[in-house]
């Protein structure tokens, strides 16, 4: 609508209020026609437009999807915004969309265990780690002995060549005595300090045992003495791992008494052939019997450890 028909309009309907513009009445009423005029033209493109999209069967045909499409430009070909969504989708090659999984749906979890059976094979692993450095502390101490032993050889072949060198008719009082050997005194020192290592170990392996056996007084008192329970992981029974436990234990203990008994006398010992059953016996450790493996390998494997 141009102007000058909006002027008529008004003049037609408001002569005298715009004959006196001035007054305070004339502006009052020439805005709101002004107002309703603008209105009414709004109203009757909304009108027009969803009158034509009916007609001609477009999607929307309703005074509210026109102005829907008028908010939102690409709503008259179908389109409205959609709200977000947190869900993955995933698309089919049919052309469906449906909820993506994530990659942990598809990892099989582990079972859950109970309190003893984790505390358990901790301790499961923590006898294999002390064994693993109980044997790198055997190999030290066989070294250390070994120098021990070619030490205190040498020596009784030195004292051998100065005895028949000396003259016979010699005094005891002018016969050499016997020098220090600092690099013997260093060795039995690192023995001394391999062997404490070694006690500790030891003392570690009794504190697995006895944790063990409390497991199995614990379980014992929640089943009953006379109730048969179920194994904690495949086919063990709770005390057959502090049967093991306490067999493990009781091997080193005696190999670790025996070692101490070797400390002791391999530097003071002047007889060969004790030497090298010193030798042979910290090397192959006697008391510790080939079943030991089989028993450790056989409890990691029932734990979870090791795989079949």
């Amino acid at each position: 609508m141009g102007n000058q028909a909006l002027l008529a309009l008004l003049s037609a309907e408001y002569p005298v209020s715009l004959q006196k513009p001035s007054s305070l009445k004339g502006i009052s009423l020439f805005w709101q026609m002004l107002q309703k005029v603008h209105f009414n033209s709004v109203a009757s493109s909304t009108l027009r437009a969803a009158t034509t999209q009916r007609e001609t069967g477009t999607h929307g045909g309703t005074a509210g999807q026109a102005t829907r499409n008028a908010r939102f430009p690409g709503s008259a070909s179908g389109f409205t915004p959609a709200r977000r969504s947190h869900r993955i989708w995933a698309h089919r090659p049919s052309g469906r969309f449906t909820h993506a999984k994530s990659p942990a749906d598809g990892t099989p979890r582990r079972p859950v265990l109970s309190v003893s059976a984790r505390k358990i094979k901790d301790n499961a692993a923590d006898w294999h780690n002390l064994m693993m450095k109980w044997e790198r502390l055997n190999d030290t101490g066989f070294t250390t002995a070994n120098k021990i032993v070619n030490l205190k050889i040498s020596e009784q072949f030195q004292d051998n060549k100065l005895e028949i060198a000396c003259d016979n008719s010699a005094t005891e009082s002018e016969k050499p005595s016997p020098k220090y050997n600092e690099e013997l005194d260093s060795c039995c020192a690192e023995l001394l300090e391999t062997l404490k290592q070694m006690t500790k170990i030891q003392l570690k392996m009794e504190k697995l045992s006895l944790t063990t056996k409390g497991i199995c007084d614990l379980e014992m008192f929640h089943h009953g003495a006379g109730n048969c329970t179920a194994p904690l992981f495949h086919t063990w029974p709770t005390s057959y791992f502090y049967e093991v436990s306490l067999k493990l234990s009781q091997m080193y203990k005696k190999e670790l008494q025996l070692k101490q008994t070797i400390v002791q006398d391999i530097a003071h010992s002047a007889d060969q052939d004790l030497l090298m059953v010193y030798l042979s016996s910290w090397l192959y450790q006697p008391y510790i019997d080939n079943s030991s493996k089989l028993l450790l390998e056989a409890m990691l494997l029932e734990t979870g450890h090791r795989q079949c």
